[in-house]
């Protein structure tokens, strides 16, 4: 791994985790939905262990693969976020789901059902369905929430007080944490149950689908729905609890 000089290969770094490049991809395709590519994902990967090869030498205390992981996963989400790989509409359309489960969680005093949603939303099942699937990939939170939108002040700038460069971390230092926690909770069971599977037992959506016994796709409505009914609770916490 060393050429005469004392300096590590870097074509030989580069060629040993080639196949990290690829299972790293294929994770994080599998939590996306269907028009990223996952070609797009590797190449871009490919660039962030170029990357890792490059710098790590000027690094100390940590092991290449571990160094290479954090580079790798950074350069892809780097070219999520440069390729806008979720539209605006479909953001819009989320948002819409939110702000059903707002209304009817108001009006009924428990978490809304499916049939509930749609006909709140004036859509049929199917539909509504079909709007959560194509929302495969909605996050908890985005880097435009903190932004204000067309109505002023969006509801994550309740949550962070610190005006640092990393709005993010900032969340994690206040009561955030401790807010998402509560909102997991209030989940219905099976959605509880899936969000264990994805984010604690980091299993992919065809391996929930058969401890679940439903289909993948079934898997990703409810992921999908799910994280709109996390996004409307904490929406609702921060303009009653923290206001």
């Amino acid at each position: 791994m060393y050429t005469a000089d004392g300096k590590s290969d870097k074509n030989h770094l580069l060629a040993e985790h080639a196949p990290l490049v690829k299972r790293l991809a294929h994770q994080m395709k599998a939590k996306l939905p269907p028009s990223v590519e996952v070609d797009d994902l590797i190449q871009a990967g490919m660039i962030g262990l170029l990357d890792a090869v490059n710098r790590y030498e000027e690094t100390h205390g940590a092991q290449f693969e571990t160094y290479a992981v954090q580079r790798i996963r950074g350069s892809m989400l780097d070219e999520l976020r440069n390729s806008d790989w979720m539209p605006r509409s479909m953001r819009q359309n989320m948002r819409k789901i939110e702000e059903a489960m707002n209304i009817l969680q108001q009006r009924l005093g428990r978490s809304p059902n499916e049939t509930e949603i749609a006909k709140q939303m004036k859509l049929s099942l199917t539909d509504y369905q079909d709007l959560l699937f194509e929302g495969g990939g909605h996050q908890l939170v985005y880097y435009e929430d903190f932004h204000a939108d067309e109505n002023g002040e969006h509801f994550l700038d309740r949550y962070c007080t610190d005006q640092s460069d990393d709005p993010l971390q900032s969340l994690m230092n206040t009561g955030f944490r401790e807010a998402v926690i509560d909102a997991i909770g209030a989940l219905p069971e099976r959605e509880k149950i899936l969000m264990g599977l994805y984010y604690e037992q980091e299993m992919n959506l065809k391996e929930i689908g058969a401890v679940m016994s439903v289909s993948e796709s079934r898997v990703s409505q409810l992921h999908s729905q799910a994280v709109a009914r996390l996004r409307a609770y904490l929406r609702e916490r921060a303009w009653t609890g923290l206001a």
